[in-house]
């Protein structure tokens, strides 16, 4: 008879879990909490009676977020890096087109040396100009990983204080 209480306690609360997911991993590790700290106290113990199909599902879920995170922190540096790519084609691409323009003014112009000094102004201009590119965007990545390191900082954090619940709970259990 307890068996069959416990159960359908245990369906129960596995239908609960299933009807409200939590968000993220903070909401996961805060729907686990709650399912430790509400759950019935066994007497004469600090043990309490939690459903493990409840709290495997909390796990799993756990487990499927940090997955999306970490896509998340692989599509910032794959953006980054596409970003980079491009800055770095465009930025050869106006040097060549300088130095074809450079080429061009000194084979049409009839004073060489003009032609050669403005060529010189347009691939100076041009390098500055993909130098600048450059900067811009290694700017770019760097503040996309910034905010990737804030982001996974607080993961982090918040993973480290739930195992830090966990763990004190567990000493006090013992």
């Amino acid at each position: 008879m307890g068996d069959e209480h416990a159960d359908r306690h245990d369906e129960h609360d596995q239908h609960d879990a299933e009807r409200r997911r939590p968000e993220g991993l903070t909401g996961v590790l805060d729907a686990l909490e709650h399912v430790i700290t509400s759950a019935r106290a066994m007497p004469m113990s600090s043990s309490v009676l939690v459903s493990r199909a409840e709290v495997l599902d909390l796990l799993e879920q756990a487990r499927s977020v940090l997955p999306d995170q970490l896509a998340r922190a692989d599509d910032v540096l794959a953006d980054a890096d596409r970003v980079l790519a491009e800055a770095n084609e465009e930025a050869e691409r106006l040097v060549a087109d300088a130095r074809e323009r450079a080429e061009e003014l000194v084979a049409h112009e009839p004073v060489v040396h003009a032609a050669e000094q403005r060529a010189a102004e347009i691939v100076a201009e041009a390098e500055r100009t993909g130098e600048g590119l450059r900067r811009d965007a290694d700017d770019y990545c760097d503040r996309r990983l910034a905010e990737f390191e804030i982001d996974l900082g607080k993961v982090l954090a918040q993973v480290q204080a739930g195992r830090a619940k966990l763990a004190g709970r567990l000493d006090r259990e013992l």
